[in-house]
């Protein structure tokens, strides 16, 4: 009898812990990357990149090569491939766990402002501050661009932080900086000092790699304009760890993950 085959939709730590933990196992793992960063780190197991061409292309690669668990452990807002994975695995009929680490809340002395989306974040901010410490990653960054002369977003200020640099159009006033976490609360104190930060947008990406600066923020008494994660597909199992999703899918492995 073949050994089980884990088909994981990766990109995050999650995914990589995710990988390491089942090819100890015995399990055969492949690990699909969007493509998105240019040179990832190596992983365990199998690895492939690029999309697969919707659910229905994803749903034919799991039957070709015989995939018996599909573990969604890409970022908490790449709703598009989630969704594309909960149909996939119920034309097939194969199981299905999102890994999903939980998302941040605010503590006592926070100035946050919760809200849906990018172009929401981008329409607050002129109420916040004037010199904004962007990090919303390299997607979507359009629109924080000013849509003519009289928009307001003209008159502010952007540090940008992302792995990679972004696709044009960015916001006109700034500075790119790229950089891959996690980072140190000291660092990000300075960070926000060096450029005379007064106002921090963020995805509730949660996980500790990235938080220290919402601590540096609250120190500061920064506003912090906090985008909401989507909600995983309706129906779908979640899990907030590995050691949860090994437990769903063998007690036993379970068992044996530090």
């Amino acid at each position: 009898m073949p050994a089980p085959h884990a088909l994981i939709l990766g990109g995050t730590a999650e995914a990589r812990a995710l990988a390491t933990a089942l090819t100890a196992t015995g399990t055969r793992v492949t690990t699909s990357l969007a493509g998105r960063v240019t040179e990832p780190r190596p992983l365990p197991g199998e690895l492939r990149t690029g999309g697969f061409g919707g659910a229905e292309g994803l749903a034919r690669w799991m039957r070709d090569h015989h995939v018996t668990a599909l573990l969604d452990a890409t970022h908490p807002f790449a709703h598009r491939i989630s969704e594309n994975a909960a149909e996939a695995a119920r034309s097939t009929g194969t199981q299905l766990i999102a890994l999903r680490r939980p998302g941040w809340t605010p503590t006592p002395g926070d100035r946050w402002h919760s809200v849906h989306t990018l172009t929401e974040a981008a329409a607050l901010l002129p109420t916040l501050g004037h010199r904004v410490f962007l990090t919303t990653g390299r997607l979507g960054l359009q629109a924080f661009v000013p849509q003519d002369g009289a928009d307001p977003l003209h008159a502010l200020w952007f540090l940008i932080r992302s792995v990679e640099a972004p696709d044009p159009p960015t916001p006109h006033h700034g500075q790119l900086l790229l950089a891959r976490g996690p980072f140190t609360l000291e660092g990000e104190r300075e960070l926000l000092r060096e450029h005379r930060i007064d106002v921090l947008v963020t995805k509730d990406s949660g996980g500790p790699a990235t938080a220290a600066k919402l601590t540096a923020a609250r120190e500061l008494g920064l506003p912090v304009v906090v985008v909401r994660r989507p909600d995983p597909p309706a129906g779908v199992r979640t899990a907030p760890d590995v050691q949860t999703v090994l437990a769903l899918l063998s007690p036993a492995a379970a068992d044996t993950y530090p």
